[in-house]
């Protein structure tokens, strides 16, 4: 096995009130547990866990320089100084986060030897592949960590944990959607939590899990859904609102019109039930209950099979395999 280099670079910050308390403010996230991990980021560090577990060798941020002819070079991270200072002809297997759109960075293959981008999910993919070409990209999901994200033997207090990731026409979507089934709820007799992304870490989110029976999912879209995946690890049913298309208004200065899309791009009838608006939330709500009541959900059985940390390694390996022969 060759050996892989795996980088995740992070833009350097500036500061928030003086120079280098970005130092003092990490320390106290950590000594605190309230260090917020972005997704990017995630999926950076479950891939260094797929690693583990399958016993493979692997190096982390290893300077660009130091890298041998004959190494793998898979580079995750944000935005396009992911990449910036690499010199080497090695190929490079990149993503998930070097830009939103192919637009935002046409060069890319001609600027760094870049032989694969990945995406996690199907439609995700296929706009890249329509802009890069299908040779030049590959689909990739990220692990879940079954082992953390795993049902409790504790006592169910909430029927539904809510959770709010509305992204574009927040207002509307509040008073059409969100405010709606905040009041059907209620009305129908159902105990419920929220939490809103980019609000909580994952000290907060475990818990909430273990108390509630399912989770509503309130998202336009989503590339693979790490919140939603690491609940159905947890074996909470989800009822997800899924209205099938990309929504980002910057789509338009793309070039994108009518893309479809999904909020759940990994999910089956096992893991709950979909909907497309509050009409078919109200039609929905009852019958989903029915089968949590029922225990007739299985979602964790669809993460074991689908996302596991393994899985996700395997199939990184795969492609590097793919490039590298």
């Amino acid at each position: 096995m060759k050996t892989i280099n795996l980088y995740f670079r992070n833009p350097p910050r500036g500061y928030k009130w003086f120079p280098g308390d970005r130092y003092l403010l990490d320390a106290f996230r950590k000594i605190t547990g309230k260090k917020k991990i972005s997704g990017v980021e995630r999926v950076f560090v479950n891939l260094c866990k797929s690693f583990d577990e399958l016993n493979i060798r692997y190096t982390v941020n290893k300077p660009f320089k130091s890298i041998k002819p004959d190494e793998a070079v898979v580079v995750l991270g944000v935005g396009k100084y992911s990449l910036e200072g690499y010199t080497q002809p090695n190929p490079v297997i990149a993503g998930i986060g070097l830009m939103t759109h192919p637009n935002e960075w046409p060069g890319l293959f001609k600027e760094y030897p870049v032989a694969k981008y990945l995406q996690h999910s199907d439609w995700t993919n296929n706009i890249y592949a329509k802009h890069f070409g299908k040779d030049k990209c590959a689909i990739w999901p990220a692990g879940i960590d079954t082992a953390k994200w795993k049902p409790a033997n504790t006592l169910k207090t909430t029927d539904f944990l809510v959770y709010k990731k509305i992204m574009w026409n927040r207002q509307v979507t509040e008073d059409a959607l969100y405010q709606p089934i905040l009041k059907k709820l209620t009305q129908a007799g159902f105990t419920y939590r929220e939490i809103v992304y980019g609000q909580y870490t994952e000290a907060d989110y475990l818990p909430l899990l273990q108390q509630c029976r399912a989770m509503i999912f309130l998202c336009e879209h989503e590339s693979q859904g790490f919140a939603c995946c690491e609940a159905m690890a947890m074996n909470v049913p989800v009822l997800a609102w899924d209205q099938g298309f990309w929504l980002d208004p910057n789509r338009f200065n793309w070039g994108e019109q009518d893309v479809p899309a999904s909020s759940v791009p990994f999910f089956d009838d096992s893991c709950g039930a979909i909907f497309k608006d509050f009409k078919e939330f109200e039609t929905q709500l009852p019958l989903f209950w029915l089968g949590v009541k029922c225990s007739g959900f299985a979602p964790r059985h669809f993460i074991k099979v689908s996302l596991t940390l393994k899985r996700s390694g395997e199939r990184m390996l795969e492609i590097i395999n793919s490039v590298y022969g």
